[in-house]
C-alpha cells in the first residue's frame, strides 16, 4: 500500500511545531538566538529526543526556539510557505494550519502583521505547489492561548481576517485548569459572528474539559479529544460480547458527527491515552473508530513527533491493520469536517474518492 501517493487532509498542524531544522538554524543565524545544535541533523534529533523524553519541561522548551524564531515577517512567511511545500510533498490536498499570534509579537510586529505574513507565505507555497503540477489548499486557525487573557482580541482578529485566509479559532496551551469558559466572552462574539471554533479538549484533561468545548466553545471539532474514551463505559454480558454505554457527552459527539482531531504519535508522547496504555496499540483509536466517531488522522507537531502524516497512517495501518477503505474514510471525515464551505468540501471528497480509486 503506497500511502504517500493517497490524497490527504491535515486538519491538527502547528506551525511553529513543523519547521524545518536547516530553516530553524538559518533564522536562528540572523538574529543571534543560540540553539541547542549547530547542524540539522542534530537538532532535528535533539527536537525529537526532547519530545519524547517524558519530561514536559523539555518539551516545551522546544518551543521556546522555534517561536524564537518567529518573530518577524520573513521568519513567519517562510516558515509558513516550507510548511505548504512539506504538506504537499506528502500529498496532503486540504491542510489547516494553527498557531497562536500573540506568541509572536517580540520583535515590533501587530497581531495583523503576523496573520499577514503568515498568508503571504501559505499563498507564496500553494502557487509554487500550483506551478509544478500539483494541488494543495489551505487555511490559517488563529489561535488564543487559554492560559491568557487575550481571547477576545484574538477572535476579533480572527473574524477580521476571515475572508482572508483565516478559516476558524482555537485554543490551545495548558489544558487542565484552564477551562474553555475562561474564554466563555469571545466564544459568544464568535458565535454571534458565526466564526467556526475547534477547541483543545481530551488531551491533558478529561470528560469535564471535552464538555466545556462543546457548551462554552460550541465546538465543532474537538483538538485530540482521545479521552472522550473515559464517557465510554465496557462491560461483559455473557459469553466474549462486549456491552458499549455511551455517556452523555460521548453521546452528543457521536450523535452530532463532532470530529476528533487525533494524532497518535503525539497522543503517545504527551501521554493523553496512559490510562488504557503506554504503548501505540492502546491507543483508543481503533474504539472510537468502531464505535462509529467521526476520527480524523492528524500530526500535530511534525518537528517534535519526527513525523508526516503518511508515517501516521502508516503507524495505524501497523498497530490495527486498517484497509485502504479505512484509511479512505479518515480522510473523507476530514473533508466534512474543514472548516470550508459545503462546496469545497464536496471537491475535497470527490478528489480523495477518485485518488483512492486509482490506488485499488
Amino acid at each position: 500500500m503506497d500511502i504517500k501517493s493517497l490524497p490527504k487532509i491535515s486538519l491538527h498542524d502547528h506551525l511553529d511545531g513543523g519547521l524545518r531544522p536547516q530553516t530553524i538554524i538559518e533564522l536562528a543565524a540572523k538574529i543571534g538566538h543560540e540553539l541547542p545544535a549547530n547542524n540539522a541533523h542534530d537538532l532535528g534529533r535533539w527536537f525529537a529526543e526532547s519530545a519524547n523524553s517524558g519530561s514536559l519541561v523539555r518539551y516545551l522548551e522546544t518551543f521556546d526556539h522555534t517561536v524564537a524564531v518567529m518573530q518577524t515577517r520573513e521568519g513567519l512567511e517562510r516558515v509558513a510557505y516550507e510548511a505548504v511545500i512539506d504538506l504537499a510533498e506528502q500529498n496532503v490536498i486540504y491542510a489547516e494550519l494553527r498557531w497562536a499570534p500573540e506568541q509572536h509579537l517580540a520583535k515590533g510586529l501587530t497581531l495583523d502583521e503576523t496573520v499577514e505574513a503568515v498568508q503571504d507565505g501559505l499563498e507564496r507555497g500553494m502557487a509554487e505547489v500550483e506551478e509544478r503540477g500539483g494541488f494543495i489548499r489551505t487555511g490559517q486557525l488563529v489561535t488564543a492561548m487559554r492560559h491568557a487573557n487575550r481571547g477576545m482580541e484574538i477572535a476579533e482578529l480572527a473574524v477580521r481576517h476571515r475572508n482572508a485566509g483565516v478559516v476558524g479559532f482555537d485554543i490551545a496551551g495548558a489544558e487542565k485548569g484552564f477551562l474553555p469558559n475562561l474564554h466563555k466572552e469571545a466564544f459568544d462574539y464568535l458565535a454571534a459572528e458565526l466564526f467556526p471554533c475547534t477547541v483543545h479538549a481530551g488531551e491533558a484533561d478529561g470528560v469535564e474539559s471535552i464538555r466545556d468545548a462543546i457548551v462554552s466553545g460550541r465546538a465543532l471539532r474537538l483538538g485530540h479529544g482521545v479521552r472522550l474514551v473515559e464517557d465510554i463505559m465496557f462491560s461483559r454480558t455473557e459469553g466474549d460480547t462486549d456491552l458499549v454505554v455511551l455517556g452523555p457527552v460521548a453521546q452528543w459527539v457521536h450523535d452530532r458527527g463532532i470530529a476528533l482531531e487525533t494524532s497518535p504519535s503525539s497522543n503517545l508522547q504527551t501521554g493523553a491515552f496512559e490510562m488504557l496504555g503506554d504503548t501505540m496499540a492502546d491507543h483508543p483509536f481503533d474504539i472510537l473508530y468502531e464505535l462509529g466517531f467521526k476520527v480524523t488522522v492528524n500530526t500535530d507537531n511534525r518537528l517534535m513527533s519526527d513525523t508526516n502524516l503518511t508515517k501516521e497512517l502508516e503507524i495505524l495501518v501497523d498497530t490495527f491493520g486498517y484497509s485502504l477503505e479505512d484509511l479512505e474514510q479518515f480522510q473523507l471525515n476530514a473533508a466534512e469536517a474543514a472548516f470550508q464551505g459545503l462546496p469545497e468540501r464536496e471537491e475535497l471528497m470527490d478528489m480523495i474518492e477518485m485518488g483512492f480509486a486509482q490506488a485499488r
